[in-house]
């Protein structure tokens, strides 16, 4: 009788390889672990879909920490000048009230 040829070598090989290939390079995924624990806890409690909810935590507040890391580049490659403050004309002296 011929033995069966179990899949578990052909698919784990190549999964480890890929998951070594892609923790190999630095990742930046600011953001993501707070997003992540409130979505989780808002999918949790909109139906028991945590996972689902810290999927789109973490993508969301990756794009939120892009967005403020951006505008923090931005920022220092343009400092906003401050406008010089414009001289204000003098004011007359208010008259003194003599009490009698």
């Amino acid at each position: 009788m011929a033995r069966p040829v179990s899949l578990m070598p052909v698919v784990l090989v190549p999964l480890a390889t890929l998951v070594l290939l892609c923790g190999s390079h630095q990742i930046e995924a600011r953001g993501c672990i707070k997003g992540a624990a409130v979505g989780a806890v808002a999918g949790h409690l909109a139906g028991h879909h945590g996972v689902l909810g810290a999927v789109a935590g973490c993508a969301v507040g990756h794009h939120l920490a892009k967005k403020q890391q951006r505008a923090q580049r931005t920022q220092q490659l343009h400092p906003q000048q401050t406008p010089k403050p414009v001289p204000q004309p003098p004011q007359p002296a208010s008259e003194a009230v003599a009490i009698t």
